[in-house]
């Protein structure tokens, strides 16, 4: 019997972790694969889309060639033409120098979709055609709420972590501060009197109906009365003091679709309970922004050895732009497919930034209520007391 009980052990304890990892497996492979599809969809849109001169940049072109004939010796006048020429690149669009095939490939593509449901559009890679436009606002409107409901999710696995370990920290620094205060001497004072404390007390606990059987057993007949209630009440208190096991098992065995039933509704119970530990999540907010400060150096730290033109402030400053999904577009990637195998990177830190964002409002909300209650304090007319 014990060794057909520890496979049936071991399969119910791989059924519990599958259960219970299934929604937070569901909705990143969902965002995978919606990524993946997204990426098909552009790459195969704005790749194909036919090349046109239009006049605008015809007219560009004339406007550049005067500028470079009438190009001076003179110093004076070369600042006159370095302004001209500026002005004229910003009437031109960036369009005109990007060859579709080279950005809107399959990785570019992946790249402009982790863009779009992340809310963090750089700007230098977007739509043209009016189909991919369209598009991009339809693909927008549904995995938005998808990432958002990702970072919810892993969210709430952060915050666990997060707060579980700043507790243990906690408890070990108290035990730290509780063993450097208390001497040798005086603590094993304290335990000896403890000791002979709980030996002396004893705690009667109260008797079961058994017990009150066993001392009824040499009454007289009168009484046998009390002894036959008993019995009843020994009856009934075994119906309900039996385990749900067992019962839960002979019904299993007998009906299998309350086993599913059983397992739906502990998938639907974890569902549900997405967002409420990122509520309960309590630390201080100088521990988070040192986290993110940790987490973007390390990141800002490995950018640079394949993005030539970053140095470590330049990689900082991408990744809290990128983190905080304010996107400026102001520094670009010359390899982006690299930075795309930090998808679970960029994923993960946006939680993080999204954890200190919710403990400042959290803090703000605070704050607000304290000069609320303090203003209305201070507004109060006070009670004039009138003589009797």
């Amino acid at each position: 019997m014990a060794t057909t009980s520890q496979p049936l052990r071991g399969k119910t304890t791989c059924k519990k972790i599958f259960w219970a990892v299934f929604p937070h497996a569901c909705f990143i492979v969902s965002l995978v694969i919606y990524a993946f599809l997204g990426a098909l969809m552009f790459s195969h849109i704005e790749s194909t889309r036919k090349v046109t001169v239009s006049e605008e940049y015809r007219t560009f072109l004339q406007k550049l060639m005067y500028l470079a004939r009438k190009l001076p010796d003179n110093v004076t006048e070369n600042e006159m033409f370095n302004h001209n020429i500026s002005e004229l690149f910003n009437t031109a669009d960036p369009v005109w120098f990007i060859n579709p095939k080279e950005r809107w490939n399959f990785f570019g593509s992946l790249f402009f979709c982790c863009t779009v449901f992340t809310t963090v559009g750089y700007g230098n890679t977007y739509p043209v055609t009016r189909s991919g436009k369209y598009l991009c606002m339809l693909y927008a409107l549904f995995g938005i709420p998808l990432m958002f409901l990702v970072l919810t999710d892993m969210g709430d696995i952060l915050a666990t972590v997060l707060s579980k370990s700043y507790n243990e920290f906690r408890k070990l620094q108290s035990k730290i501060l509780a063993s450097k205060l208390c001497s040798g001497s005086t603590c094993s004072k304290r335990n000896e009197l403890k000791s002979r404390a709980q030996s002396k007390i004893v705690i009667n606990e109260p008797l079961t109906i058994m017990e009150v059987l066993r001392s009824q057993s040499g009454v007289k007949p009168v009484k046998y009365r009390n002894v036959e209630l008993f019995e009843m009440l020994i009856a009934r208190e075994s119906e309900n003091t039996q385990p749900a096991r067992n019962k839960s098992m002979e019904r299993w065995s007998s009906c299998p679709e309350l086993a599913r039933e059983k397992t739906v509704s502990r998938v639907i119970e974890n569902f549900d309970k997405i967002g409420k530990e990122l509520e309960k999540l309590d630390v201080p907010i100088v521990l988070m922004v040192l986290v993110i400060f940790v987490y973007i150096s390390c990141a800002a730290a490995i950018l640079p050895n394949w993005e030539k033109n970053m140095d470590f402030q330049e990689a900082f400053y991408f990744c809290f732009i990128t983190l905080t999904t304010i996107g400026f577009g102001d520094t670009k990637l010359e390899h982006p497919k690299f930075f795309l195998f930090f998808s679970l990177y960029i994923i993960i830190g946006m939680e993080i930034v999204f954890i200190a964002f919710k403990l400042g409002q959290d803090r703000l909300i605070v704050l607000y209520k304290k000069v609320i209650s303090f203003c209305a304090e201070k507004n109060m007319p006070s009670k004039k007391i009138y003589p009797k």
